[in-house]
């Protein structure tokens, strides 16, 4: 078992790896400049100076889109490689908590490059036993790259922390922005939208043999555009050999056959799919019960019923997601493909 099942209150933050390079002196079109009030603070044996807030500004340009012209990935490729420290970074405002530390608003001093900067305690990790999971994490996203994946730009580690340099997605996470919607629910057309994006996301997932395994509005963060970013690859895992018997994830997204204890493959994202598009349209998931045996037995035999607010067109997808027989669930280039999805995601 990779770890206890959790409960839908339990929130967990990002953790993985890439490249900073720190040659770049471009700054991000999402990035806020200091005059912002983005909270900078200075480390406490940083030599920067913040008083050069006026030429921040003057000197920031756009940063290339690395996910559609791969050019920052060769330039990463190509230049030297960089080991940091805490002292190359501001650190700012406190984002989120996660199971092993906290995650903190940064810019890198040179570059100025503002950041998410995710910091671990490795005794936390050690003591919980979740070394290899931590590390299985940082190794899958350093691969991945696409435009509804938070980037991993760099790692660094000290006596007592881990830190990771991630992608900073300015329109937070996307449970709050849910819990903050009228009838805590979204549109059918933003449902549609994200969705979609999801679900691009995940088939570039798969075709790298990864198996995500925990897609839920607590794993999403919304970047600069209103995109949906895949934000917590914590239960992903690297899966060439396509059957996987371990039990993971969160009990309300479990599919049945981890329910069963069977061995499952790509297609428990499917059913992840079609519980987070329930959860989009009503604001809980189909299957939450007061007890944990009563949610077993509603995921064991797909009992869920719907709102009589949600359209037809999208009871038919969910409907679709939401099979027993994984080898009968809509494949992603069906959801892509729906109605539903074409009519409201454009």
């Amino acid at each position: 078992m990779c770890g206890d099942v959790k409960n839908k209150s339990e929130k967990r933050t990002t953790a993985v790896k890439v490249e900073l390079n720190k040659k770049t002196k471009t700054m991000s079109e999402c990035a806020p400049s200091v005059s912002q009030k983005s909270g900078f603070i200075l480390n406490e044996n940083s030599s920067s100076n913040v008083t050069q807030h006026e030429n921040i500004r003057s000197n920031r340009k756009k940063q290339i889109d690395a996910e559609s012209t791969g050019e920052h990935v060769k330039q990463c490729r190509n230049e030297n490689r960089k080991t940091w420290t805490l002292s190359d970074f501001d650190i700012g405002r406190a984002l989120g908590k996660g199971k092993f530390g906290n995650v903190y608003l940064a810019r890198e001093k040179k570059s100025k490059f503002v950041v998410a900067l995710k910091v671990m305690f490795k005794k936390m990790i050690k003591n919980l036993q979740n070394e290899h999971q931590v590390r299985r994490e940082i190794e899958i996203q350093s691969h991945l790259r696409h435009p509804n994946i938070l980037r991993l730009y760099g790692y660094f580690h000290d006596e007592e922390r881990v830190y990771l340099i991630l992608e900073y997605a300015p329109g937070g996470a996307c449970y709050k922005e849910l819990q903050a919607s009228e009838n805590k629910r979204f549109s059918e057309e933003r449902s549609a939208k994200y969705l979609a994006q999801i679900t691009d996301a995940l088939k570039y997932c798969h075709t790298k043999k990864v198996i995500h395994r925990d897609i839920k509005p607590e794993n999403l963060l919304i970047g600069c555009k209103g995109e949906i970013k895949i934000a917590d690859f914590g239960w992903s895992v690297h899966a060439p050999s396509s059957r996987r018997a371990t039990i993971c994830g969160t009990l309300d997204y479990l599919s049945p056959e981890m329910v069963h204890g069977k061995t499952h493959n790509e297609k428990v994202d499917l059913w992840s799919l079609g519980v987070l598009c329930y959860e989009f349209l009503t604001g809980k998931p189909p299957f939450e019960s007061t007890s944990y045996d009563e949610t077993y037995r509603k995921i064991s035999k797909a009992i869920f019923t719907f709102p009589s607010y949600v359209s037809e067109p999208a009871q038919h997808l969910i409907s679709n997601l939401l099979v027993v027989n994984p080898d009968k669930r809509l494949d992603l280039n069906g959801i892509l493909e729906h109605p539903w999805i074409l009519a409201l995601s454009q």
